[in-house]
């Protein structure tokens, strides 16, 4: 895969990268966390400028995402049982999601980059569940500035070891997800909790 993409890269340079990155955020299946990376390692051997692959990723991310907000906003529902199937988007994985964003909200958008699934449907569901779009790009916006920002640096300093760093980060990034989001229900229960005996 990551040759394939490298030679992806290599073709189209930035415009490979954000189109990946672009289409895989509003739900079609794409290795845009891949791409990032393949567009940060032709940078690092001098093919490309790693600031300019992060900000084409960038850009891209928070505009897929958006169109996927709207998509989520406007169709709803009905749109996604009839089309998501297409994109292995099944309404049993679709309720688990949709109940998931709708008891954490924006606190989930920021660190949905990270999660497989999560990044490709996180717009659509956001705009079903009704969130403000403000509230909502500027999650993401950050989200997606910390996972552009991550990858880019993996691609660009890896070097030989690319396959390793990428496996490597992959590994902690799940262990970081998964304490963030334990953090953030710990702390909605406690402050539910409190409001109970107050």
């Amino acid at each position: 895969m990551l040759d394939t993409l490298l030679s992806v890269v290599d073709r189209f340079g930035y415009v490979g990268v954000s189109g990946l990155v672009f289409v895989e955020s509003f739900g079609i299946p794409a290795p845009g966390e891949t791409a990032i990376v393949a567009g940060a390692a032709a940078a690092g051997s001098g093919h490309l400028n790693v600031f300019g692959v992060a900000a084409a990723a960038f850009v891209a991310a928070v505009l897929g995402d958006s169109i996927g907000w709207l998509i989520g906003r406007r169709g709803g529902r009905p749109l996604v049982h009839r089309f998501g199937r297409y994109v292995r988007l099944t309404p049993a994985r679709l309720d688990k999601v949709e109940q998931f964003m709708s008891r954490q909200g924006p606190k989930i958008v920021v660190v949905a980059r990270f999660v497989e699934g999560l990044r490709q449907f996180n717009g659509i569901v956001s705009g079903m569940t009704g969130m403000r779009f403000l509230v909502f790009v500027t999650c993401n916006a950050i989200g997606a500035a910390l996972w552009v920002s991550v990858w880019s640096a993996a691609g660009y300093f890896a070097g030989d070891h690319l396959d390793a760093i990428t496996g490597a980060i992959k590994q902690y990034l799940v262990v970081a997800v998964a304490a963030a989001v334990v953090a953030v229900i710990a702390y909605v229960w406690m402050r539910r909790h409190r409001r109970r005996h107050t």
